[in-house]
């Protein structure tokens, strides 16, 4: 018996952290870009604190001490920061990344339910800041603003220490008053906030007692600009819906000229705008959904799919039932209009599985950061197609490859400073990460331009451990290709960063785990680029069915690229391996009765005599002939994870269920053309 209720902390909360956590980081990169430019955004700094308010309180709810606990220091140091009591140099904002880094480790700890790590180092590293703190101003707001002591005292500190700031760098102080309908006046105030920042920064809303009828409300925003008075009043007045505002300045002190790009920016109105905040309007229409209910739902629909494929193989069936033909012909016109609803209903599903790939794009870049500061390199890194849409499971997964690309880009890739300029680079080498749909795929790319991959070093290699022939001669292709063997490495030091042997085959394991490819271009001195292109969502698929021996398998049809019939006596064996010229150009084969040790079936049931049917995956040089016995046609699938039993088996992706309760085997074309690779390789050694 149950001693009381659940008290595990509900997932939401995990993810509603994680999700600020990942929001808050892309706030610190933007800060460290403005401390790189002389300049501190406040707006940003309000975020980071109002964001690690928020998780410090998830955390408390959860029941989580620890967490909330270093959540509650570390918003201590921000509120410093926002106060203007703590310098914000490069020191403190590494100390802010450390500790962003370890929130977010003992989050996911907690959501695991695993030994939450310790924080003790960085909190002394917070607590040593403290010593640092600036002495607060003395000198009475209201000596400085034409604003009463009562009006000045209802100020948070922060709004009063923004004033002061704003004050010492010598912008009006403006008072915009304004009168909205209560109807409206949320989205109103919302919309006036917005414009006035785009014309300098708003430091509070008030409501006012005065000048608002009995339907209506009144609020006094206080804003510091780089325009005079009369400049701003003239800016709103502009636009027919604020030409009702009033504006007054309230210094009491001539204004100092502000400096000429912020002035030149305010007259523009191009102020960049602080972090987004979410409107209430757009919560109030979001819905967030566990990624496994939609996946139990996905499920449901492969289900669906299959029982229209037996609503369709009874039509067919009855059209030989004498009497039945008129039913018959109903009965297809029914699986037809279902097929369409289905189609549909899948495509509306994946539509709210698909988000943008830039929400990995941050942590990314926070990896490029760190990885950068210890190999003691300067890296430009630029990332593009943010909005590119994937799967929020697909983005998930390759988010580990992307990583290790990237480490491995920064730390061999690109070389050191003293290397780039004797090279006649710039310093700082860069690096840019692209993403772009193509199709109902998605293609991502790394890019460096930093020394390259000697093919010829990487052959040397290979040769010396082993890993090929003395004999063989592969073109520049197969060497590249090598990279992805388990243990290879060229790199002549272990660091700590990459480097050690491992990694580039599990990354393309992991990629190929989700029927993706991944491919090298590569110029010496010059730099480097990844390909990888992987499916939108494997979700559900649409498959080729076919026959080999007596088994069946489905292949995922976004791996096929073409179905051939060819003649037995156009095949020829070149060193081992059976070919075939397509277009001029040769065809490896890969007989998967001779792979998987199915014994053949002559006659009918092998298709035509003397015909081999061929289905080609793959693309360019990575493509493979596959050859079966049959083509049963396509069906949508819904792929399922196989047992222990089956996972040594190559070529295998996992299984399906192809209709009348038949559980069938889906062939991974990604891991049969690196399995034809090796038997080539194989069979030139002997």
């Amino acid at each position: 018996m149950s001693d009381g209720p659940d008290r595990r902390p509900s997932p939401e909360i995990f993810t509603e952290a994680a999700e600020i956590l990942e929001t808050l980081s892309a706030h610190l990169l933007d800060a460290e870009r403005g401390l790189s430019a002389g300049r501190t955004d406040p707006d940003t700094v309000n975020a980071l604190f109002r964001g690690v308010h928020t998780i410090k309180g998830l955390m408390g709810m959860a029941g989580l001490a620890p967490v909330s606990t270093f959540s509650h220091r570390l918003e201590a140091l921000l509120d410093r920061i926002r106060l203007g009591k703590q310098t914000f140099a490069p020191d403190v904002l590494d100390v802010l990344f450390a500790s962003f880094d370890r929130l977010g480790e003992m989050i996911a700890a907690a959501r695991e339910g695993t030994a939450v790590p310790d924080a003790a180092s960085i909190l002394s590293q917070i607590e040593g800041l403290a010593s640092e703190q600036k002495a607060a101003a003395a000198v009475p707001l209201a000596d400085l603003i034409e604003m009463s002591p009562a009006q000045t005292g209802v100020l948070t500190e922060y709004e009063e220490y923004r004033l002061r700031e704003n004050l010492r760098e010598g912008r009006t102080i403006a008072r915009a008053a304004a009168v909205f309908p209560l109807a409206t006046f949320d989205t109103d105030l919302v919309a006036l906030t917005e414009t006035l920042k785009a014309s300098g920064e708003v430091i509070s809303t008030l409501p006012s007692p005065s000048g608002a009828g009995a339907d209506q409300i009144s609020f006094h925003l206080l804003v510091a600009t780089g325009l005079s008075a009369e400049g701003l009043h003239g800016r709103l007045a502009s636009d027919s819906r604020w030409s009702s505002v009033a504006v007054e300045g309230l210094n009491k002190m001539p204004v100092s000229p502000p400096p000429q790009a912020e002035l030149e920016a305010a007259e523009a109105g191009g102020q960049a705008p602080g972090p987004a905040v979410p409107r209430a309007d757009a919560a109030a229409h979001t819905v967030r959904v566990d990624i496994k209910r939609l996946d139990r739902l996905m499920s449901l629909v492969g289900e669906l799919f299959l029982l229209k494929t037996d609503l369709a193989r009874t039509a067919a069936e009855m059209r030989s039932v004498a009497g039945a033909l008129g039913y018959s012909a109903d009965l297809q016109k029914t699986s037809r209009v279902l097929e369409r609803k289905l189609n549909e209903l899948q495509d509306r599903i994946v539509e709210v599985r698909l988000v943008p790939i830039g929400q990995i794009y941050t942590r990314l870049a926070q990896v490029v950061r760190r990885v950068s500061r210890e190999a003691g390199k300067g890296v430009s890194f630029q990332a593009f197609g943010e909005e590119t849409e994937l799967d929020k499971l697909m983005i998930e997964a390759i988010s580990d490859p992307l990583i290790h690309l990237i480490r491995n880009a920064v730390d061999h890739g690109l070389e050191t400073a003293e290397e780039r300029r004797a090279a006649g680079k710039p310093e700082a080498g860069s690096l840019f990460l692209g993403a772009f749909p193509l199709g109902d795929h998605v293609v991502l790319t790394i890019e460096d331009d930093g020394r390259g991959i000697d093919p010829e070093r990487v052959l040397a290699t290979a040769r010396k451990r082993g890993l090929i022939g003395p004999d063989e001669r592969p073109d520049e292709r197969e060497i590249l290709d090598l990279l992805f063997l388990p243990g290879f490495s060229t790199a002549e030091t272990v660091t700590e960063i990459s480097g050690r042997g491992v990694g580039m085959d599990v990354v393309k394991r992991n990629i190929a785990g989700l029927s993706g490819t991944v491919d090298v271009e590569t110029e010496v001195g010059r730099g480097t680029i990844f390909t990888i292109t992987i499916p939108l969502t494997l979700a559900i698929l649409r498959g080729l069915v076919v026959d080999v021996g007596a088994e069946t398998y489905t292949i995922p049809l976004h791996a096929v690229s073409e179905t051939l019939m060819v003649d037995s006596p156009d095949v020829q064996t070149i060193e081992g391996q059976e070919v075939f010229l397509l277009r001029g150009e040769p065809l490896s084969l890969l007989r998967l009765d001779r792979l998987f040790g199915l014994p053949r079936i002559e006659g009918e049931e092998s298709g035509r005599e003397g015909v081999l049917y061929v289905v080609v995956v793959g693309a360019a040089e990575h493509r493979l002939g596959l050859v079966v016995d049959r083509l049963r046609g396509q069906q949508e699938m819904v792929v399922k994870p196989i047992g222990d039993a089956l996972k040594g088996v190559p070529g295998i992706a996992g299984a399906t269920e192809i209709g009348g309760g038949r559980v069938v085997l889906v062939l991974d074309a990604e891991a049969l053309i690196g399995e034809a690779r090796r038997k080539k390789g194989e069979s030139v050694r002997r």
